[in-house]
């Protein structure tokens, strides 16, 4: 995993995605993993966390997806939500703000709702299309 990542997490957590804690945001934001080694650990995706630098911002992540095609996601909402629950509980808090520290970069406002994470933030429209479907007619 260290190999992998090029920097040893203080804890990893497993769902569908492998989500990795560091302490400092600076190893967040400089990590530049083995993508060929990442595609060998457990987990579709792998997200790199670490608290955030200021009041404003609670947590710092990257999240990387070799495994289906993309070095890394600009701002992945699926990946916050496996890094929002752990920083809700770790930081006591429901509402967060997280900053996903690719080169693109962006700020989401996330909050716990139950079992649910719900983010708000700016994005841009990425494709736009309509999906017909033949259906049988009932008679």
């Amino acid at each position: 995993m260290v190999e992998a990542i090029g920097a040893a997490p203080r804890a990893a957590c497993m769902g569908r995605d492998l989500l990795c804690v560091f302490d400092d945001p600076s190893v967040v934001e400089q990590l530049a993993p083995d993508l060929e080694r990442l595609k060998a650990l457990d987990g579709l995706l792998l997200h790199a966390t670490a608290p955030g630098r200021d009041s404003q911002i609670d947590c710092v992540s990257r999240s990387f997806a070799p495994k289906l095609g993309i070095p890394e996601d600009p701002v992945c909402g699926s990946g916050h939500c496996h890094i929002i629950p752990y920083w809700a509980k770790e930081l006591g808090k429901n509402a967060l703000t997280a900053y996903q520290a690719s080169p693109r970069g962006g700020t989401l406002y996330c909050r716990m709702e139950g079992k649910r994470v719900l983010l708000a933030g700016k994005a841009a429209l990425y494709s736009c299309g309509e999906i017909f479907v033949d259906a049988p007619s009932i008679a």
